[in-house]
């Protein structure tokens, strides 16, 4: 069925937002407000990308599941605000 949280389903999600933290650069100069931002964000996104790891572990698919959407807002949000350069990729961003 399409609207069950398989096995294959979350380890492909885990997949897409490993290589999106991956691939993502800090975009603002350390020395201004913006990169604090950025670095909050990617914060955030590694926050839940991790408590995604832990309720899979723990069997608990649907909440690992809307961690990593969690996580992947994250770093879409910053792409898109220019926090982070994710070289105009728009297989793992919301970007272009």
């Amino acid at each position: 069925m399409q609207d069950k949280i398989t096995k294959e389903k979350l380890d492909k999600y885990f997949q897409v937002t490993s290589k999106a933290l991956k691939l993502l650069k800090l975009a603002p100069p350390d020395s201004t407000h913006l990169h604090k931002a950025a670095l909050d964000f990617q914060d955030m996104a590694l926050r839940y990308f991790n408590d995604a790891g832990h309720f899979k572990e723990k069997g608990e698919w649907v909440l690992a599941y809307g961690a990593l959407n969690y996580a992947h807002g994250w770093l879409d949000a910053g792409a898109r605000m220019g926090l982070f350069d994710v070289l105009h990729n728009s297989d793992l961003f919301t970007v272009d």
